[in-house]
């Protein structure tokens, strides 16, 4: 491992002046990070992504069958496809997909027959440049741009050269069209899509072929020489002349075959090798990678910084293409129908409005803005907010989150859609049940109002919900307050605290609630399931972001609070697997970090370690999010302690090593941490530099002794998003021992509802 950071580095000083000064931060991503993931265990669920930066298609290496979650698994030792992939979620499996593979000696087209074993000495894994060396000796290389890849094939000289498009496990169309040495065609594959959805493509080679055909992938026929093709799994095969080197330039549409060629044109046209399209890439990503420059730290975790950075850049995926006169236009997945402007999709919100959308509002706030308005519009689209997007709305998962989006880029200045749209549409979600999952519409809806929380057994995962409709119900008093619209101020304030309604004072934790009023029986905090999602009751306790110092109260105050909080971390990592009936991963997860109860491996306790910061001893939180990011994260593929989630977990670790989080979206501050780098520079789309320092700092050093924003002593846990955007320096000195007078004073802690800490709700976003 040593000898690997430092030609790592060697390297990259050598390469620092390639793009007029931009450091080639790109070499310490390894898009292998997280990969080593199965069904019963996951270390991030990834695959090794080429793609630009919020890119609307990606291409990475095929591992698994077609239609497996898991498409690229770093144990397997066989690669049956390079393809286009927008997956989020392996638990979601993929769309739009269709793949291409090299073949020599015998025509193979089947996944299984045509599969062929490689190692990972032989893999480059970047996001600008994947690479691999077969066993068989075919070398492929794909480098990306934001709707296509330019790949290439090097046969070695033996006799038979093929490349096999697999047309993946739904409907599909080819033409083989030789004079042009192109293929067109389109697939239709993945959940819940529209009839007319379809991803067209155009892979246009540049040697001629010798022989084609095409196949279909259920039984393998192969029908030598035929042109066109269509139906379930209809695929195509073209052969070149032995030996040969052959580039494939590959671009997509879900517009029209027509769109797909101008895409084409317009991101591949001027490229004529591989090695400027990956040039263009690298130039591209060193240039994102830039705007936060970590200095100081180890190696490792650089890489482990960037690796994250550059997963937190991929989602929320681009949706929308450029027409011929160079404006927006997308096909809605909600509709069916071509609408101007733009969409964005390839996220679930109960994951990502807790940290990568916050990370999206400090470094990208244009894109954030168009963001908040394809919401509405996707809402006027498919009658509902969007909660799981992918494409179109899977109402997967709990709670209303979209409310949380756009109340956080409302604070934060992100204006760009109308407040009243806005609310009117959360209203709607908050006293309707949609037609698809429980997060499409409010579950349980008619008891959180009539009851005041949502009630078991007649709602599973009554709790949970119960937590996170109060704290969207606060988001949109938030916005309501601060727009100025006092119906739905008051309507969403009476139920903004309904987290009391789920809290036990006997047993010091929430619970589940029968319609009558009675606690569940049979209480077990560490069993998971029943009223809780993906967890249990050591994790679910903290879910009231909006109010941390009312939920103190509840607690009996400061220090029964800050021991329970001690207490997620000290008691035994017992598992009862509840509802679940078996163990599963997130389970395994929390056992094998071996951290007491806390199981960052899933989203509702990742805030938690900030929490101290509200009880009067921010030193913990100091210590442990250092301890988490320091052991639950790496740059290798078993980087990650659970789901990487869209971006949320790596933006966990973003934030957290620059040395803050947004416990609270939907409020104007970011809670302070500790940083891992001794400095730090955020790049403002403003041109404006945001810095933080962290002036002695190491793995010993992780606590704040004194601390200062712009020359000026800064005793707050937390600090506000205007005072980033703004630019300037927030410098801390570090050392190993807690200052236990530093932070203390009520004018000190985060925003809560209950308490003037950090200011009242109507001071939100005020610069």
């Amino acid at each position: 491992m040593k000898l690997r950071f430092l030609v790592l580095s060697f390297f990259i000083l050598c390469s620092t002046s390639l793009y007029a000064g931009t450091p080639n931060l790109v070499q310490y991503v390894n898009t292998l990070q997280g990969t080593n993931s199965s069904f019963d265990l996951t270390r991030g669920n990834t695959y090794p992504t080429t793609a630009l930066p919020f890119a609307m298609h990606t291409w990475t290496p095929q591992t698994g069958q077609n239609g497996d979650g898991w498409k690229y698994q770093y144990s397997k030792n066989t690669i049956r496809g390079f393809q286009q992939a927008h997956q989020c979620s392996s638990w979601s499996n993929d769309y739009a997909v269709f793949s291409l593979m090299p073949v020599i000696g015998k025509l193979e087209v089947h996944e299984d027959k045509r599969a062929t074993k490689f190692s990972h000495s032989n893999e480059v894994a970047k996001p600008h440049y994947y690479k691999v060396k077969l066993d068989n000796n075919v070398t492929t290389e794909m480098s990306p741009t934001e709707r296509g890849v330019h790949a290439r094939f090097s046969f070695p000289k033996t006799e038979g050269s093929y490349i096999v498009l697999d047309g993946y496990t739904g409907a599909s169309m080819v033409k083989i069209i030789p004079k042009e040495r192109k293929i067109i065609g389109y697939v239709h594959n993945g959940r819940g899509l529209k009839d007319n959805f379809k991803s067209y493509f155009v892979v246009v080679f540049d040697k001629p072929f010798i022989n084609q055909g095409t196949w279909e992938n259920k039984e393998g026929k192969i029908s030598a020489g035929t042109l066109t093709g269509e139906g379930q799994g209809i695929g195509a095969y073209v052969q070149f002349k032995d030996g040969e080197k052959v580039q494939a330039k590959v671009a997509s549409s879900y517009i029209s075959p027509e769109q797909a060629e101008l895409t084409l044109s317009r991101e591949l046209g001027k490229y004529k090798k591989l090695e400027d399209t990956k040039a263009a890439a690298e130039a591209v990503w060193n240039k994102h990678l830039s705007r936060v420059m970590v200095e100081g730290g180890t190696e490792e975790e650089k890489a482990t910084f960037y690796s994250c950075f550059f997963r937190a850049s991929l989602f929320s995926r681009q949706f929308f293409e450029y027409d011929k006169d160079g404006k927006p236009y997308y096909f809605s997945p909600y509709d069916g129908k071509v609408h101007e402007g733009y969409m964005y999709t390839d996220t679930g919100f109960w994951d990502t409005f807790r940290a990568q959308f916050p990370l999206n509002s400090i470094l990208h706030p244009t894109m954030h803005g168009r963001y908040m308005v394809a919401l509405l519009d996707a809402k006027d689209q498919c009658g509902w907010l969007p909660s799981w997007s992918f494409p179109g709305e899977a109402g997967s998962m709990i709670g209303n989150h979209a409310i949380s989006l756009l109340t956080d880029a409302w604070v934060k200045n992100i204006r760009t859609f109308d407040p009243k749209r806005a609310l009117d549409a959360y209203y709607h979600e908050a006293t309707n049940k949609g037609p698809w999952g429980p997060a499409n519409g409010r579950e349980g809806w008619k008891d959180y109002y009539t009851l005041g929380y949502v009630s078991m057994p007649r709602h599973g995962e009554a709790t949970a919900k119960t937590l996170e409709y109060a704290y969207d119900d606060f988001c949109g008093y938030q916005l309501a307050k601060l727009t100025g619209n006092s119906f739905y101020e008051q309507l969403f304030a009476r139920n903004m605290y309904n987290y009391k309604n789920v809290y036990d004072p006997s047993t010091g934790f929430m619970r589940g609630r029968k319609e009558n009023g009675e606690w569940l029986p049979n209480f077990d905090p560490v069993e998971w399931g029943g009223p809780f999602t993906e967890g249990n009751a050591w994790h679910w306790q903290w879910s009231v972001f909006q109010d941390i110092q009312g939920l103190i109260k509840l607690m009996g105050g400061e220090k029964r609070f800050t021991a329970k909080l001690d207490s997620v971390f000290s008691v035994p990592n017992t598992v009862k697997v509840g509802s679940y009936g078996r163990m599963i991963h997130e389970m395994t997860e929390m056992v094998m970090a071996n951290m007491g109860q806390y199981a960052h491996g899933n989203q509702p306790i990742q805030h938690m370690p900030y929490l101290y910061n509200y009880g009067g001893e921010p030193w913990k939180s100091q210590e442990k999010v250092r301890m988490v990011m320091d052991r639950l994260y790496n740059s290798t593929e078993n980087g990650y302690p659970g789901d990487e989630d869209q971006g949320q977990t790596s933006s966990w670790y973003v934030l957290s090593a620059l040395g803050i989080y947004s416990v609270c979206p939907g409020t104007d501050q970011y809670v302070i941490g500790s940083p891992v780098f001794q400095k730090a520079t955020v790049t403002l789309e403003n041109g404006k530099k945001f810095t933080v320092e962290a002036k002695n700092n190491s793995k010993q050093n992780v606590y704040i002794q004194s601390a200062s924003l712009n020359g000026k002593p800064y005793d707050h846990n937390y600090i506000r998003h205007a005072d980033i955007t703004a630019g300037g320096t927030l410098s801390f000195v570090m050392g190993d021992k807690p200052a236990l007078n530093r932070g203390v004073k009520e004018e000190n802690k985060p925003f809560s509802l209950s308490a003037a800490g950090g200011g009242q709700a109507i001071e939100l976003g005020k610069k």
